[in-house]
């Protein structure tokens, strides 16, 4: 009888401890992730709802999403529509669920105190928890106008080189430096 007590404790011990470590594996940190001017105190994050302007950020894909037209578009920067978002000053709703999206008429009701952007919140840029320095590394990786400028920055560089290829390219001529490297390998004498 001893045995048989022995034996299912220790099963059960063995049980609850491959549970328990396999429950420690499955936890998710994307701290590293989440732009500067997200909130602080998560280690995780699906998406940030953003009330004031009824819009979502997807963290994984760092893109927004924002209704267009009756669909959802997924966009790395905002159309301008939108205007001059501050993102480090509006209040945003940390929310993980699948297609958290979906469930806008639900967030925007719920959320809809937050909406006039009175609420303040500590942002990873701003805070000094050592472990959002991967998240401010990124400084400025994801601001809307710091995409916006380097769209418009690209775009030109596509209209100059497109007005430089018209132009007839000057062949380039290859030159040794040192003379015995010159064709022939022989120093001219």
């Amino acid at each position: 009888m001893k045995k048989i007590i022995l034996s299912t404790v220790i099963l059960l011990s063995l049980v609850f401890a491959f549970g328990t470590s396999k429950a420690q594996v499955g936890i998710s940190v994307n701290i590293g992730l989440q732009p500067e001017w997200g909130p602080v105190g998560y280690n995780y994050v699906d998406y940030y709802f953003i009330p004031q302007y009824g819009l979502y950020y997807y963290i994984p894909e760092r893109k927004f999403i924002y209704l267009n037209r009756g669909k959802w578009v997924f966009a790395t920067a905002l159309p301008r529509r939108f205007g001059a978002v501050n993102l480090f000053n509006t209040y945003k709703v940390v929310i993980n669920e699948p297609k958290a999206y979906l469930h806008y008429n639900d967030h925007k009701v719920k959320y809809e105190k937050f909406k006039g952007g009175g609420e303040k919140q500590e942002i990873i840029r701003d805070t000094r928890d050592s472990k959002y320095a991967e998240a401010r590394k990124n400084a400025g990786h994801n601001n809307v106008k710091a995409v916006r400028a380097h769209k418009e920055a690209k775009a030109d560089a596509v209209k100059s080189a497109s007005k430089t290829k018209s132009e007839p390219r000057k062949a380039k001529v290859k030159t040794a430096k040192n003379p015995k490297h010159a064709e022939g390998g022989q120093q001219p004498k």
